[in-house]
């Protein structure tokens, strides 16, 4: 009798200590069932959502709440599944060495702050040197920063001269690559390496890219043998595997070999499309970038090979993003955040609408299809019962105008409010510790 007593005295001390917040709005997309809701009630309690319901249903006594104005629509926190926290595309070709290598890390702060602000709660870092984005997802967590949820790859792995090499230099000048590994065993090795210091996926170069100075965008640069080797290690350890990959050889052996995401698959074909759908393979296309390397790049220092590249692929990955969608490939949200400014992730939105998207499929593809592809459909992207209360909110409908994502008022990442220009609050709202 004693000892159940103690239990429920200490379940009502629990409850009384619990961090619970309310929050409402005009509207609500539920991208699970693929529809707009009308008058929701969202109830997060120490950072997961514990209901979801209509607006005058009984709430617990105490919490806070966020009634957002009239005419707000609320969405799942996005997702972006291919950035670079520690670019800055204002630094293209030589210029980023003019800096100290730490700089890069500063300049992931202010980008993962401009990430979440613009509605983004969790994101995908698929490649930085020195480990600066197990840094910020460190520094994020324990409230030093403010920032997205991150998923880090560390190091991407390349073959040695290939596009996740340092191929701008002369011999004289040495250019350490850590990731750089060649062959099936030290391919598996750096795997190991990578997951040691921090990389919750694993990301690899399987073909050329536009940024490597020296190499055709589309060779393939690692066989299918190497290629199965990393994928085998990566998924023992554990680790989803994306890969980098612009031509349809490099896309075929990919997917043959096991990865989970293509990342760009610019040049996929229709075997890339079937091979995709038989195998699960989810594809991240960046089909804004090519609007803002062309306008800036050149301004931006980026070197003139890498922009002949992408006036080479610019249009026909989009082209092949409008046939892979219409194929039934299924697609995730992907900007390489880094290559365009950090913080303007939503303006792709758009872009996948006007290339065979509808409004709906482009949101599902940074919400709940992208958790999927992470394997973390249980913490994020969509507003359900149990995963984590990351909420964003816009003016207007975004089913019906896709760009309103590109203004987002409202960010709440873990139920605390991050970003705040149209709620209106109840009761003070909880800071991140």
């Amino acid at each position: 009798m004693h000892r159940l007593l103690a239990i429920f005295l200490w379940c009502l001390l629990a409850a009384a200590h619990a961090d619970t917040v309310v929050v409402t709005a005009d509207h609500m997309v539920d991208v699970i069932a693929g529809k707009t809701t009308d008058h929701p009630q969202i109830t997060i309690t120490d950072g997961r959502i514990v209901a979801v319901g209509t607006q005058g249903s009984a709430t617990p006594a105490g919490a806070r709440r966020v009634d957002l104005p009239i005419g707000f629509t609320l969405l799942p926190g996005l997702i972006d599944m291919h950035v670079h926290l520690t670019s800055d595309p204002n630094y293209g070709g030589y210029r980023g060495l003019e800096f100290t290598d730490s700089f890069w890390t500063v300049v992931g702060v202010a980008n993962a702050k401009r990430t979440l602000e613009a509605g983004f709660t969790s994101v995908r870092n698929v490649g930085s040197r020195d480990y600066a984005d197990v840094a910020l997802k460190q520094g994020i967590e324990h409230g030093f920063i403010s920032g997205p949820r991150i998923v880090p790859a560390t190091y991407a792995i390349g073959a040695t001269g290939g596009h996740c090499d340092s191929t701008a230099f002369p011999p004289s000048i040495i250019a350490p690559s850590p990731a750089v590994a060649n062959g099936p065993e030290e391919i598996r090795a750096t795997v190991r390496k990578l997951r040691k210091y921090g990389a919750e996926v694993i990301k690899f170069c399987g073909t050329g890219g536009v940024f490597s100075k020296t190499d055709s965008v589309g060779g393939q640069q690692y066989s299918l043998v190497e290629m199965q080797a990393l994928v085998d290690e990566a998924h023992q350890l554990g680790l989803r595997v994306a890969v980098h990959a612009h031509g349809a050889a490099g896309i075929n052996d990919a997917i043959r070999a096991g990865v989970d995401t293509i990342e760009h698959a610019s040049l996929a074909d229709s075997e890339s499309f079937a091979l995709a759908i038989k195998h699960g393979t989810y594809f991240s296309m960046d089909v804004y970038d090519d609007d803002y390397i062309l306008a800036e790049g050149e301004k931006n220092g980026t070197f003139k090979e890498s922009l002949e590249k992408e006036r080479l692929i610019g249009r026909k990955q989009r082209e092949t993003f409008k046939a892979a969608t219409a194929a039934g490939v299924k697609m995730v949200f992907g900007t390489d955040g880094g290559v365009y400014p950090n913080g303007d992730n939503a303006k792709q939105f758009s872009t996948m609408v006007t290339w065979g998207m509808l409004p709906l499929q482009a949101i599902r593809a940074a919400t709940v299809t992208a958790a999927e592809a992470l394997g973390r459909s249980a913490d994020v992207g969509a507003i359900e019962k149990g995963r984590y209360g990351d909420l964003i909110a816009v003016q207007g409908d975004p089913l019906a105008d896709v760009s309103r994502l590109q203004s987002v008022a409202f960010v709440m990442k873990g139920g605390i409010v991050e970003k705040n220009v149209a709620a209106s609050e109840k009761t003070p709202v909880a800071k991140r510790k």
